[in-house]
């Protein structure tokens, strides 16, 4: 057994790269490994902005690659192909033998057993893979034809303590690298990862991605609490910052307190965002003049803690200006400047977007029972701050600057956070607005944009979604289950065509309409799925409920699912399918069609009476529930049929001799399955 050690040295690799390069790196080792059947004990990956760094420990030093038989061409290929597989196994014409198949007869060859070792595997193997890492962005620089996520400098290879010989590129393998990225000429030899991870620990370098990170975190804590502050430490800004140093150093900072009259999401986005900072809030959660930098070095002389101060203050400054500035400006007036805004190509501008949503929204605020003056004028400004000096320094923050210049400048409360809400939700866990008016808006924006993009074809694809359409369709899925709000989609679709018709704009509407649809139905499949509801009982929900009954497809999923597993969801499963598959057999036996009808008058015993009284009682309870369904109370009513459908089978023969009772018996079995369809279609759901 042997270590395999190998280290990739470039400048600044970015943190967004090095995540995805470090899997891809160690994903094909593995694979490499397992192709040539060598075992190994122990993989990993780190990665610090120069370095890239893989290890295996106790790597086989070779293995043995088994005797095996290999198939060639048909005999009755052309000769190419034949000397196409002589050519490829390094082999002679006599060294091939003809052999039968089930497929037919073939030429082969005996590949002998074969010792395989290891440090060749990697000679051969290494370059390769390193060619084929998937670098999201990447440069090539000099003339040099290689494409690396930044500029590649030196390449250390070791196996069982002896230098790896291979070639990438312009650049030798070698036993050696450099100590640091700013002097070059200080480097140094390894042979191993123990001596190269205890130099790089004296260094002050933390090789190990989870222990850097850890160490961070705690640093920040023990820090806060020194401080008297409290931390929500970001977890992805965590991980950002961990990717970008490899000597962390947690350094205490401060801004002017005046900036805390800006909005905390200005200065929270300022700090994670642009600048990578750890913002700090008081014990009621109010956001402080404090902040976390981490570092790459020590700050002995407090450079490091002025120059982020001195960057901090500037950033904030220029936020400020733009802040008094913005939130004195009439958003009302604003609404025309709209026009200069271009929404999409075919689509026109925002301002024709915002005038499509507030007819769109005066719909829905009659459906949802709201003020259709305060959905029309919430339509109309919450676009407003796009054109915002705010929005366009702070991208991210559109709609919730809307949101703040709205209230600063008097519109309702309830006008003010439907504007700040309208693009949520934004994933399928992030937060959904909950009020009717900020429900009315976010729909309103989203079917509209959905209506549009799918008008004139710029729907996903299977591998594409460039304008995020899944997430909007998800959004539009969420806040009508979520709040409950059973809204005509359908119309409202057709609506949102109209506006846009009305408006010049030339529309595929036909098929359109139901690609958007079918795209919906699909979301909610997904969405269905995410909530892990059995697969079978989303597609039984779904074949039962269409774009209307978003809720009722959703919540009986969800209440069939809880018990599909428990004595009362195997009983309706049995019940359901002892029924169906006698029906499917028995149906196709008899000439004329049923009419889902029984005629009691030509019952011959109880069972039938018995099993006719129940499907009565069941659609009975069916006809007089209202909008306020227990589906734990419907679900309980079917399961009690069991009893009464497996006596009549055991006791009854369906197929009687007299066709007309035979056909009255398949009528009353019909019924029986019919009833239960109207929960969900149950022929949908796998058999116990």
């Amino acid at each position: 057994m042997a270590e395999f050690f190998l280290e990739l040295f470039s400048e600044e690799v970015p943190a967004s790269l090095q995540k995805n390069a470090r899997q891809n790196v160690l994903e094909s080792f593995n694979k490499l490994f397992e192709e040539k059947n060598l075992s190994f004990k122990k993989s990993l990956s780190h990665s610090v902005p120069n370095r890239l760094v893989i290890l295996f420990e106790d790597l086989q030093k070779q293995s043995i690659q088994q005797k095996e038989e290999i198939r060639g061409p048909n005999i009755n290929s052309p000769d190419e192909a034949l000397n196409g597989f002589l050519k490829s196994n390094n082999l002679k014409k006599n060294e091939v033998f003809k052999k039968k198949t089930g497929k037919g007869e073939f030429y082969f060859f005996n590949k002998p057993e074969k010792i395989i070792e290891t440090k060749e595997v990697l000679e051969t193997n290494v370059p390769i893979i390193l060619n084929k890492i998937n670098w999201k962005k990447s440069m090539r620089w000099g003339e040099y034809e290689l494409n690396w996520g930044r500029p590649l400098k030196s390449i250390l290879g070791i196996f069982d303590y002896k230098t790896l010989i291979f070639k990438f590129h312009h650049l030798q393998s070698s036993n050696v690298t450099f100590l640091d990225k700013e002097f070059e000429s200080k480097t140094k030899k390894f042979n191993s990862f123990r001596t190269y991870h205890e130099y790089m620990k004296k260094l002050g370098i933390i090789i190990d991605n989870e222990r850097r990170k850890k160490f961070i975190e705690n640093e920040l804590l023990k820090s806060s609490k020194k401080k008297n502050v409290f931390l929500d430490i970001n977890k992805k800004l965590l991980d950002e910052v961990t990717d970008l140093v490899e000597k962390p150093n947690v350094i205490f900072c401060q801004f002017d307190k005046r900036f805390l009259e800006i909005p905390r999401e200005i200065l929270i986005t300022t700090m994670q965002t642009h600048q990578k900072y750890f913002h700090t809030v008081d014990r009621k959660n109010n956001i402080t003049n404090e902040f976390f930098v981490i570092a790459n070095n020590k700050d002995i002389k407090g450079y490091i803690k002025s120059g982020n101060e001195r960057v901090i203050d500037a950033r904030l400054s220029d936020a400020e200006f733009f802040w008094n500035k913005n939130k004195s400006q009439s958003m009302v007036k604003q609404v025309t400047k709209l026009n200069e805004i271009n929404y999409f190509k075919d689509l026109g501008s925002y301002f024709e977007k915002v005038q499509r949503m507030r007819k769109l929204g005066g719909i829905i605020s009659d459906e949802l029972l709201i003020s259709k003056e305060k959905v029309e004028l919430s339509s109309s400004i919450c676009k407003v701050d796009l054109a915002s000096d705010l929005v366009g320094e702070f991208p991210e923050l559109q709609g919730i600057m809307g949101g703040y210049f709205a209230s600063i400048q008097g519109f309702d409360k309830e006008v003010s956070l439907a504007v700040t809400e309208h693009y949520l939700p934004s994933g399928i866990e992030s937060k959904i607005p909950k009020k009717k008016y900020s429900i009315a808006l976010a729909l309103t924006d989203k079917l509209d944009t959905l209506v549009g993009f799918f008008g004139i074809g710029q729907k996903p694809s299977s591998s594409r979604d460039p304008y995020a359409l899944r997430r909007i369709a998800i959004g539009v899925i969420r806040l009508i289950i979520e709040n409950k709000e059973n809204l005509k989609v359908k119309e409202l679709i057709n609506y949102s065509f109209l506006l846009y018709e009305e408006q010049g704009f030339k529309l595929n509407n036909t098929e359109a309409k139901k690609d958007l649809q079918k795209f919906l139905i699909d979301r909610l499949r997904y969405f269905m799925r995410e909530k892990k509801i059995r697969n079978d009982v989303v597609e039984a929900s779904i074949n039962t409920y269409g774009i209307e009954s978003l809720i009722q497809c959703y919540e009986k999923a969800v209440a069939f699912n809880k018990i599909i597993n428990k004595d009362i969801g195997l009983d309706i499963i049995a019940s359901y399918k002892r029924a169906s598959n006698i029906l499917d057999v028995e149906i196709k036996k008899i000439d004329t069609d049923l009419s889902n009808d029984a005629d009691p008058g030509l019952f011959k015993n109880d069972y039938e009476k018995n099993l006719y009284k129940k499907i009565h009682d069941i659609r009975k309870y069916f006809i007089n529930i209202n909008n306020d369904e227990s589906y734990d109370k419907t679900l309980s009513h079917l399961s009690s049929a069991k009893s009464t459908i497996f006596e009549f089978f055991d006791n009854v023969i369906v197929n009687d001799k007299d066709q007309s009772i035979k056909k009255n018996r398949l009528e009353l079995i019909q019924m029986f399955c019919k009833t239960f369809d109207n929960y969900i279609s149950f022929s949908k759901i796998e058999s116990i």
